[in-house]
C-alpha cells in the first residue's frame, strides 16, 4: 500500500507547475507547462506494473484516481484486487476490503520528503528535489525527480509527457524495485463531489492508526 501512496504523491506533483519550472527548463518542462497551467483538479485511469530487483514482474493492477489541490486525492485499485487510498487533507486512509482493515495516518507525515510537499510549500521543491530533463524516449519527453533527503523514500521518479500531458511514470524504491504507471483518460478541472475525499470505514472494519476522535455529545434529559 505504501507503494501506491508514493506513486500518487508523485502524480500530485503535476498540480504544481511553478515549483518544477524553477528547477528545470526544456521540452519536457514545456509539456508540463501545457498540462499543469490552471490545473486544480484531475481525474483519470491508471495501470501499474511492479518489477523487482531480479527482474520478476508482478501482475498488472489498474483503477482510477482523482486529485484536487491543495491536498486531497483518491486512488482506487479495482483489478485484480480492490484497495483504496484517500487523503482528505488531514489524514490518509488506506483500506483493504479483503482484510477488512483500514490504516490511518496523519497526512503531514506521509508528505514528508515526497513530491506531494510541493502542493503545500512550493519553495520546498528546490530544497528537497533535483529536477532534470531526461530527453526523449518511447515517444515521450521525460523529467527526473531525485530527492535530496538523507533517507529518501525512492531513488528517483521519472515523469513522461506526451502531447496530452502526463502519460507515464516510473520510480525506483530503495530496494531496487521499479514501478511503472501508465495514465489515460485525463479529465481536467471537472467538478469532483466532496464525498470522493471523505472516507468512512465500513461497519465491522478494523481501524488501525491515527483515526480522528469523534466528539460525541451526551444526551440531554
Amino acid at each position: 500500500m505504501k507503494r501506491f501512496l508514493l506513486a500518487l504523491s508523485a502524480v500530485a506533483l503535476t498540480l504544481s507547475l511553478n515549483a518544477v519550472a524553477q528547477a528545470a527548463t526544456g521540452p519536457a518542462r514545456a509539456r508540463l507547462d501545457a498540462f499543469a497551467t490552471g490545473l486544480h483538479s484531475l481525474t483519470g485511469h491508471f495501470s501499474q506494473t511492479l518489477t523487482d530487483l531480479n527482474g520478476h514482474t508482478s501482475k498488472n493492477s489498474s483503477g482510477t484516481l482523482a486529485l484536487q489541490a491543495p491536498r486531497q486525492f483518491r486512488w482506487d485499485t479495482t483489478a485484480p484486487y480492490k484497495q483504496t487510498i484517500v487523503a482528505d487533507g488531514s489524514r490518509v486512509w488506506m483500506y483493504d476490503p479483503e482484510l477488512e482493515q483500514v490504516t490511518v495516518r496523519i497526512q503531514s507525515s506521509e508528505e514528508a520528503h515526497s513530491p506531494l510537499t510541493v502542493l503545500t510549500d512550493l519553495k520546498q521543491m528546490d530544497r528537497d528535489f533535483k529536477v532534470a530533463e531526461r530527453g526523449e524516449h518511447d515517444g515521450l519527453l521525460w523529467l527526473r525527480l531525485s530527492s535530496t533527503a538523507k533517507d529518501p523514500q525512492f531513488d528517483y521518479a521519472d515523469l513522461g509527457f506526451d502531447a496530452n500531458g502526463l502519460a507515464r511514470m516510473t520510480f525506483r524504491d530503495q530496494l531496487g524495485s521499479t514501478t511503472e504507471i501508465r495514465f489515460s483518460g485525463w479529465q481536467r478541472n471537472v467538478p469532483i463531489a466532496p464525498s470522493t475525499f471523505n472516507f468512512v470505514p465500513p461497519k465491522g472494519t478494523d481501524v488501525i492508526g491515527d483515526a480522528p476522535v469523534i466528539d460525541v455529545q451526551p444526551l440531554k434529559d
